[in-house]
């Protein structure tokens, strides 16, 4: 059973309409939970989210039967903090049972000692789904662009780039990542082993500290500054040495997995989690595989590896081999996100761009954006995003296009370059990195979630939280202004009153 949000208050409860903020404070809790306020007390906006929040977390379990769950609001609140203050489920669980604003406006009074649990709080985040919170997003745009007076068909004017999330990874050579699979091959054999009562992986902990061993040794092989011919052709010897004994050491490991596995099943499995676990260790065991094939064949054969044949983590498989050519940072592990903002600093759409680049993604950024927001009819780019049927086909869809071609410009192009309408596009177009630095403070610097489909929700999220807070902020100036009216005019006598 769950609730929207709980409708009877409890004594000491404040009405979240009501709660106060100190105008004072410069941290970024206050102008959240005043974003957050803001949705509550507009009734229509409220409804509207309320309504999605009903229809579309948990839609096959009953709302009205079973034992009471999380609030529906409380989820929504819990993954915003999260996300705008950048805090993983640790800092959140801390958050929602000890920060007694955050608890206000979670909905308990000072006298309510209800505690949330940290698996709860992870289970029920992960409810919230990429999109769900697309469509929440549409809703807090609009009411955002209605604090800021946009009047009914006033023109939106976006700027479109993208850049790096990184996912929660170290960095990967062909050796550590055999590690990472010969480790999780062993402990979670030895755990299944205890389980269904066997012995053999009794030294589980030392087998994973032998395969390390071995691991550093080959490492350690490879720092060698030798300048000779001589010395840097034993030493290469010396690597493949290492380097055969750590493939050696795996592959005697693995098969003994094998063989254990071959056991358990034999004398059958104790319920569906056993078989679970099966499967788990053979998923490991197929990276193990992979791994010990391209360190056989780059090492010690001297092939070279595509690119597309290369794992970068064998726990989050979707990460990317990323080069922007920034300076001092020659490659980023993750995956790029594009997002779309206007001239009021509401992020109107992004999307995770997984094996995907910057042109491919260009045409299809204008119209989805366009689609939820129809009065969308200029939009700036960078020349990453240059491709020639991009150029014809965002005419149809916008008034104005500043999306700068790539080489030598024809007379016509550069006419229409140096044109004022594409000049100041393209001197407005800077501020997108405001907004993209923005999110990669309040949470887009590393994905904590795993999984595609937890980035992609993790990422989604960030957008709802930054458009949270920019409402917040809106809101947070105008109040800081008028409380500095009053203090300026107190003592003026007039016949009226400044509003409060």
């Amino acid at each position: 059973m769950r609730v929207v949000q709980n409708e009877q208050m409890t004594v000491g409860e404040v009405d979240i309409s009501k709660m106060k903020f100190d105008l004072k404070s410069r941290d970024d809790i206050p102008k959240i939970l005043r974003g957050l306020q803001h949705l509550y007390m507009d009734v229509a906006l409220r409804t509207a989210i309320f309504e999605l929040l009903e229809r579309q977390i948990a839609p096959k379990v009953s709302k009205s039967n079973g034992r009471p769950g999380m609030a529906l609001w409380t989820i929504l609140v819990c993954g915003v903090i999260r996300l705008d203050l950048n805090c993983d489920y640790d800092r959140l669980h801390e958050l929602v049972n000890h920060h007694d604003t955050i608890r206000e406006m979670l909905g308990h009074g000072a006298f309510e000692d209800v505690y949330y649990h940290f698996q709860t709080l992870q289970d029920n985040v992960g409810l919230l789904t990429p999109q769900l919170l697309d469509e929440i997003n549409q809703l807090i745009v609009n009411a955002g662009h209605a604090l800021v007076k946009k009047k009914d068909g006033e023109a939106l004017r976006g700027r479109c780039d993208s850049f790096v999330v990184e996912t929660d990874v170290h960095y990967p050579s062909d050796i550590n990542l055999l590690f990472d699979a010969m480790r999780k091959v062993i402990t979670l054999t030895a755990r299944l082993c205890d389980r269904c009562g066997f012995t053999q992986w009794r030294q589980h902990a030392y087998n994973v500290r032998h395969v390390k061993r071995i691991m550093r040794t080959a490492q350690n092989k490879k720092r060698s500054k030798a300048k000779s011919p001589q010395q840097q052709e034993k030493n290469a010897a010396l690597v493949k040495q290492a380097h055969q004994e750590y493939l050696a050491v795996a592959q005697q490991y693995l098969s003994r997995a094998r063989q254990t596995l071959i056991l358990i099943e034999n004398q059958g499995f104790a319920d569906a989690w056993d078989v679970v676990k099966k499967l788990e260790i053979e998923g490991f065991m197929q990276h193990a595989d992979r791994q010990i094939d391209q360190i056989k064949r780059r090492v010690i054969e001297g092939d070279v590896i595509a690119h597309e044949d290369k794992v970068f983590s064998i726990f989050e498989p979707h990460t990317e081999w990323i080069s922007k050519g920034k300076a001092g940072v020659p490659v980023e592990l993750g995956v790029k996100v594009c997002i779309l903002e206007d001239q009021h600093q509401f992020i109107l759409h992004h999307r995770v761009m997984q094996k995907q680049t910057d042109e491919q993604v260009t045409l299809e950024m204008v119209v989805q954006a366009k689609r939820r927001f129809p009065d969308l009819n200029a939009c700036s780019f960078d020349k990453g995003f240059h491709w020639t049927a991009n150029q014809i086909a965002l005419k149809e869809q916008l008034d104005l296009v500043a999306l700068p071609r790539k080489g030598k410009l024809s007379e016509q192009a550069k006419a229409l370059e140096q044109a004022d309408p594409f000049v100041r596009a393209r001197r407005a177009h800077s501020a997108v990195e405001s907004a993209i630095n923005a999110l990669e403070v309040h949470g887009l610097d590393r994905c904590l979630d795993h999984g595609i489909d937890g980035f992609k929700r993790y990422v989604a999220m960030a957008v709802v939280a930054r458009n949270i807070h920019r409402i917040g902020a809106l809101l947070w100036q105008r109040e800081q202004d008028r409380a500095k009216r009053k203090t300026k005019y107190a003592d003026r006598d007039t016949t009226y009153k400044l509003a409060a």
